[in-house]
């Protein structure tokens, strides 16, 4: 079983009744990420909470590594790989994105 990395100690995933706050279906899935000093590959959105959310590209992930995530062409958001495997990767962003952000993308038009 993959476990999630904390700065402070080694967590497993958490179950969904653990989550911190729920999780969105996007309705937008278009993404890019990218490492420090890198360029951007394109990525899918799967889903996404205001702390964090679940992709799928071609960048071979690590846990623990820091990405920059870019949603919808708007300012790019810091995150770290808690979980990776099978081309998925859950993410948790640095700060908490804005609730304004969080509905672009998952409510529908």
């Amino acid at each position: 079983m993959a476990s999630r990395a904390s700065k402070y100690q080694p967590v497993e995933p958490a179950s969904l009744e653990a989550r911190g706050a729920a999780r969105h279906t996007v309705v937008v899935n278009r993404a890019a990420v990218r490492r420090h000093g890198k360029r951007s590959v394109d990525a899918s959105l799967h889903d996404i909470s205001i702390f964090g959310c679940r992709i799928q590209s071609d960048l071979d992930t690590e846990v623990g590594e820091r990405l920059w995530l870019r949603f919808l062409g708007g300012l790019p958001v810091a995150a770290t790989v808690v979980w990776c495997g099978d081309g998925l990767a859950g993410c948790r962003f640095d700060a908490p994105i804005a609730g304004a952000m969080l509905r672009t993308l998952t409510l529908p038009a």
